[in-house]
């Protein structure tokens, strides 16, 4: 959503399952953040609120829908607000339902977590938190 102050609104799901967490890897071809691993999520629209942005862009990027969340951090870069939301359950197998977007999703334990390149240094901690909460 963008609130005309020239903020963009966003929201990122956090799928939590036992001790792994799912990240999606950013197509190379992006114009944002290219080649990185991030959690799935997109803009909000404006009729939108948070939860209904989660619930829409995970069942648009990975065919899951939302049962269980939980809104757990709000991180500001620049002008984009990011509303992070950590989902405990949900039904459905997640897959990649947008190849132009993500180039692959992978489950990570907090093991794999400094291997891979994360769109934002910020989200290996938070990622991390997740797991340890479970």
């Amino acid at each position: 959503m963008n609130s005309g102050s020239g903020e963009v609104h966003v929201v990122a799901g956090v799928l939590v399952e036992g001790d792994r967490v799912l990240l999606a890897h950013r197509s190379p071809a992006r114009r944002w953040y290219p080649d990185v691993w991030d959690l799935p999520g997109g803009h909000i629209e404006p009729h939108e609120t948070s939860r209904a942005a989660l619930e829409r862009e995970l069942r648009e990027e990975l065919d899951v829908v939302v049962v269980m969340a939980e809104a757990t951090d709000r991180i500001q870069f620049g002008d984009v607000v990011l509303d992070v939301w950590t989902v405990s359950e949900w039904t459905g197998a997640p897959v990649n339902r947008a190849p132009e977007e993500h180039d692959e999703v992978r489950w990570f334990t907090a093991r794999d977590l400094p291997v891979a390149t994360l769109a934002n240094p910020e989200l290996e901690s938070m990622l991390r938190n997740a797991l340890a909460e479970r």
